[in-house]
């Protein structure tokens, strides 16, 4: 054989190799649901004994496109929603509804803390005593759902005020 032949031969290789070698990787594995690329840890939700309470901790996305979550269900609340505090015209902080979700950014994490971020369990159906844990199912825009248990912990909040997304009325809130 020439040396021509064999360069050919190995730059055919070469070739061939990467073309399988991108036709197996990320975008394929991409394709799946947004919880399995999704971990959540270090979770904890805020004591209370009726109302609504927070939990916080640290998304992780290990997937190659964004995962947003949108909602969640849990059986000690009547609705888990999505919850930001912005600043408010008074100085102070307000928590509302985060429009569109939350998003997980590829390859990146996302802490939920009290005075920023975090998922609201909203009208309680039992009080949450510290030292118990509370379950509750994260779900995605894409219709996947990530199951959590989060310990209960005595937690005084952050003291921002609540602006429900129905009525718009403020008041006094403890745990965001």
């Amino acid at each position: 054989m020439s040396d021509n032949t064999i360069r050919a031969m190995l730059a055919g290789l070469v070739m061939g190799s990467v073309l399988v070698s991108s036709s197996c990787s990320s975008p394929q594995q991409d394709a799946g649901p947004m919880a399995d690329q999704v971990t959540f840890e270090n979770q904890w939700a805020g004591s209370a004994d009726a109302g609504m309470t927070a939990v916080f901790g640290t998304f992780t996305n290990t997937g190659g496109r964004d995962a947003r979550i949108v909602a969640g269900t849990s059986p000690a609340a009547g609705s888990v929603e999505v919850h930001e505090v912005v600043p408010d015209a008074a100085g102070g902080k307000t928590m509302q509804s985060k429009e569109g979700g939350l998003v997980v950014p590829a390859g990146e994490t996302r802490e939920l803390i009290p005075g920023g971020d975090h998922l609201m369990l909203m009208d309680l159906t039992e009080p949450l005593r510290p030292g118990a844990n509370v379950t509750l199912t994260v779900e995605f825009e894409d219709g996947s759902t990530l199951p959590v248990t989060a310990q209960v912990r005595d937690f005084a909040g952050a003291n921002e005020n609540y602006t429900p997304s129905t009525d718009g009325a403020g008041g006094p809130h403890n745990h965001g």
